[in-house]
Protein backbone atom coordinates (compact mmCIF):
# COMPACT_ATOMS: atom_id res chain seq x y z
CA UNK A 1 0.00 0.00 0.00
CA UNK A 2 1.07 3.25 -0.96
CA UNK A 3 1.82 5.89 1.88
CA UNK A 4 -0.98 8.12 2.54
CA UNK A 5 -3.55 6.37 0.88
CA UNK A 6 -6.97 5.68 2.97
CA UNK A 7 -7.70 2.28 4.65
CA UNK A 8 -10.29 -0.24 3.02
CA UNK A 9 -13.07 0.14 5.81
CA UNK A 10 -15.29 -2.43 3.99
CA UNK A 11 -14.69 -6.61 3.97
CA UNK A 12 -15.20 -7.36 0.06
CA UNK A 13 -13.51 -9.59 -2.10
CA UNK A 14 -10.08 -7.60 -1.86
CA UNK A 15 -10.09 -7.84 2.03
CA UNK A 16 -7.26 -10.46 3.38
CA UNK A 17 -9.33 -13.67 4.35
CA UNK A 18 -8.61 -12.76 8.04
CA UNK A 19 -10.10 -9.45 8.20
CA UNK A 20 -13.55 -10.50 6.44
CA UNK A 21 -13.43 -13.00 8.64
CA UNK A 22 -13.00 -9.59 11.90
CA UNK A 23 -15.77 -7.84 9.82
CA UNK A 24 -18.21 -10.72 10.20
CA UNK A 25 -17.55 -11.04 13.78
CA UNK A 26 -18.33 -7.77 15.01
CA UNK A 27 -21.28 -7.21 12.34
CA UNK A 28 -22.32 -10.01 14.18
CA UNK A 29 -23.61 -7.86 17.33
CA UNK A 30 -25.81 -5.95 15.16
CA UNK A 31 -27.97 -8.79 14.06
CA UNK A 32 -30.00 -11.10 16.38
CA UNK A 33 -31.25 -10.55 20.17
CA UNK A 34 -29.05 -7.77 21.70
CA UNK A 35 -26.38 -8.84 24.43
CA UNK A 36 -28.55 -7.08 27.05
CA UNK A 37 -31.52 -4.84 26.69
CA UNK A 38 -29.92 -1.58 28.09
CA UNK A 39 -27.32 -2.06 25.10
CA UNK A 40 -27.30 -0.11 21.97
CA UNK A 41 -24.73 -1.24 19.10
CA UNK A 42 -24.60 0.57 15.79
CA UNK A 43 -21.78 0.52 12.72
CA UNK A 44 -19.87 3.63 12.44
CA UNK A 45 -16.85 4.91 9.98
CA UNK A 46 -13.76 3.55 10.67
CA UNK A 47 -11.71 6.03 10.88
CA UNK A 48 -8.68 7.03 8.13
CA UNK A 49 -5.37 5.94 7.51
CA UNK A 50 -4.75 4.07 10.72
CA UNK A 51 -4.16 0.41 8.98
CA UNK A 52 -4.89 -0.55 5.75
CA UNK A 53 -8.57 -2.36 7.37
CA UNK A 54 -10.18 -1.33 9.51
CA UNK A 55 -13.82 -1.46 10.92
CA UNK A 56 -15.76 -0.19 13.79
CA UNK A 57 -18.49 0.01 16.32
CA UNK A 58 -20.55 2.63 18.66
CA UNK A 59 -22.29 1.71 21.67
CA UNK A 60 -24.46 3.33 24.12
CA UNK A 61 -26.08 2.50 27.72
CA UNK A 62 -29.48 3.29 28.55
CA UNK A 63 -30.62 3.68 32.21
CA UNK A 64 -34.21 4.27 32.87
CA UNK A 65 -34.09 5.63 29.29
CA UNK A 66 -30.90 8.07 29.51
CA UNK A 67 -27.60 7.36 28.12
CA UNK A 68 -25.57 6.58 31.23
CA UNK A 69 -22.31 5.71 28.86
CA UNK A 70 -21.17 5.39 25.60
CA UNK A 71 -18.39 3.74 23.79
CA UNK A 72 -16.73 3.10 20.43
CA UNK A 73 -14.67 0.14 19.38
CA UNK A 74 -12.40 0.16 16.51
CA UNK A 75 -10.36 -3.17 14.91
CA UNK A 76 -7.44 -2.35 13.05
CA UNK A 77 -5.87 -4.95 10.03
CA UNK A 78 -2.51 -4.88 8.64
CA UNK A 79 -1.12 -7.74 7.05
CA UNK A 80 2.16 -6.60 7.25
CA UNK A 81 2.47 -6.24 11.29
CA UNK A 82 3.19 -2.83 12.90
CA UNK A 83 5.50 -1.95 16.11
CA UNK A 84 4.00 -2.61 18.98
CA UNK A 85 1.63 -5.39 17.84
CA UNK A 86 1.22 -8.77 18.01
CA UNK A 87 0.20 -10.74 14.60
CA UNK A 88 -1.45 -8.16 12.19
CA UNK A 89 -4.76 -6.89 14.51
CA UNK A 90 -5.16 -4.39 17.09
CA UNK A 91 -8.35 -3.18 18.61
CA UNK A 92 -8.38 0.22 19.78
CA UNK A 93 -11.57 1.10 22.35
CA UNK A 94 -13.09 4.29 23.89
CA UNK A 95 -15.84 4.03 26.91
CA UNK A 96 -17.15 7.27 28.15
CA UNK A 97 -19.72 6.56 31.75
CA UNK A 98 -21.49 8.90 34.68
CA UNK A 99 -19.90 8.54 37.76
CA UNK A 100 -21.85 9.08 41.24
CA UNK A 101 -19.29 11.36 43.14
CA UNK A 102 -18.94 8.66 45.96
CA UNK A 103 -17.51 6.13 43.33
CA UNK A 104 -15.33 9.50 41.23
CA UNK A 105 -13.57 10.28 44.69
CA UNK A 106 -12.34 7.08 45.33
CA UNK A 107 -8.39 7.23 44.93
CA UNK A 108 -8.43 3.28 43.08
CA UNK A 109 -10.81 3.69 40.41
CA UNK A 110 -8.85 4.27 37.89
CA UNK A 111 -7.07 1.00 38.69
CA UNK A 112 -10.78 -0.83 39.53
CA UNK A 113 -11.42 0.37 35.96
CA UNK A 114 -8.22 -1.17 34.18
CA UNK A 115 -9.11 -4.35 35.62
CA UNK A 116 -12.65 -4.48 34.36
CA UNK A 117 -11.40 -4.12 31.35
CA UNK A 118 -7.76 -6.62 31.65
CA UNK A 119 -10.30 -9.54 33.20
CA UNK A 120 -13.14 -9.62 30.69
CA UNK A 121 -10.35 -9.57 28.06
CA UNK A 122 -8.34 -12.40 30.03
CA UNK A 123 -10.52 -15.54 28.41
CA UNK A 124 -10.09 -14.28 25.25
CA UNK A 125 -6.42 -13.84 24.70
CA UNK A 126 -4.74 -10.38 24.73
CA UNK A 127 -1.15 -9.12 24.72
CA UNK A 128 0.42 -5.25 24.98
CA UNK A 129 -2.67 -3.54 26.52
CA UNK A 130 -1.72 0.17 26.73
CA UNK A 131 -4.43 3.22 28.07
CA UNK A 132 -5.32 5.69 30.29
CA UNK A 133 -8.41 6.21 32.82
CA UNK A 134 -9.49 9.28 33.34
CA UNK A 135 -12.13 11.51 35.80
CA UNK A 136 -13.50 14.31 34.96
CA UNK A 137 -15.66 16.75 37.24
CA UNK A 138 -17.96 19.51 35.88
CA UNK A 139 -18.97 22.18 37.97
CA UNK A 140 -21.54 24.78 36.94
CA UNK A 141 -21.47 28.59 37.67
CA UNK A 142 -22.84 31.91 37.50
CA UNK A 143 -26.41 31.28 35.82
CA UNK A 144 -25.66 27.88 36.06
CA UNK A 145 -25.02 27.75 39.70
CA UNK A 146 -27.80 25.35 40.66
CA UNK A 147 -26.82 22.79 37.72
CA UNK A 148 -25.60 19.82 39.92
CA UNK A 149 -22.19 18.74 39.30
CA UNK A 150 -21.33 15.65 37.50
CA UNK A 151 -18.29 13.84 37.30
CA UNK A 152 -17.61 10.98 34.15
CA UNK A 153 -14.56 8.15 33.89
CA UNK A 154 -12.89 8.13 31.02
CA UNK A 155 -11.24 4.72 29.26
CA UNK A 156 -8.98 4.71 26.57
CA UNK A 157 -7.33 1.35 25.48
CA UNK A 158 -5.95 -0.50 22.79
CA UNK A 159 -4.68 -3.90 23.02
CA UNK A 160 -3.63 -6.73 20.50
CA UNK A 161 -5.67 -10.06 20.22
CA UNK A 162 -3.87 -13.21 20.34
CA UNK A 163 -5.90 -15.19 17.47
CA UNK A 164 -8.22 -14.02 14.91
CA UNK A 165 -11.59 -14.76 16.67
CA UNK A 166 -12.59 -11.26 17.04
CA UNK A 167 -16.04 -12.33 19.07
CA UNK A 168 -14.76 -12.45 22.57
CA UNK A 169 -13.26 -9.21 22.20
CA UNK A 170 -16.31 -7.14 21.36
CA UNK A 171 -18.32 -8.82 23.89
CA UNK A 172 -15.79 -7.71 26.43
CA UNK A 173 -15.76 -4.11 25.09
CA UNK A 174 -19.68 -4.19 25.80
CA UNK A 175 -19.50 -6.06 29.07
CA UNK A 176 -16.89 -3.34 30.13
CA UNK A 177 -19.29 -0.63 28.64
CA UNK A 178 -22.58 -2.30 30.86
CA UNK A 179 -19.85 -2.20 34.00
CA UNK A 180 -18.82 1.51 33.80
CA UNK A 181 -22.72 1.98 33.48
CA UNK A 182 -23.18 0.49 36.90
CA UNK A 183 -25.21 -2.32 35.46
CA UNK A 184 -25.08 -5.31 37.53
CA UNK A 185 -22.78 -8.55 35.67
CA UNK A 186 -24.85 -10.20 33.03
CA UNK A 187 -27.84 -12.91 34.57
CA UNK A 188 -27.99 -11.02 37.86
CA UNK A 189 -31.21 -9.39 39.03
CA UNK A 190 -33.05 -8.70 41.91
CA UNK A 191 -33.42 -11.56 44.39
CA UNK A 192 -36.23 -12.19 46.51
CA UNK A 193 -36.01 -11.81 50.36
CA UNK A 194 -38.51 -14.19 52.17
CA UNK A 195 -41.54 -11.48 52.88
CA UNK A 196 -42.09 -12.13 48.98
CA UNK A 197 -40.63 -8.74 47.82
CA UNK A 198 -37.29 -8.31 46.06
CA UNK A 199 -33.95 -6.85 47.29
CA UNK A 200 -31.34 -5.63 45.07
Amino acid sequence: MSAGRPPRAGAGPAAPAPFRRAVSAVKSFLSGDPIRPELRLAEMPAPQRLAPHATALEGSVLRDGDEVAEGRLIVLYDPAGRDGWVGGFRVVAYIQADLEPEIASDELIGSVAWSWLTEALEPVGYADASGTITRAVSESFGTKRGTPSTTELEIRASWSPTGEDLTGHVQAWCEVMCTVAGLPPAGVSALPDRSGGTRS
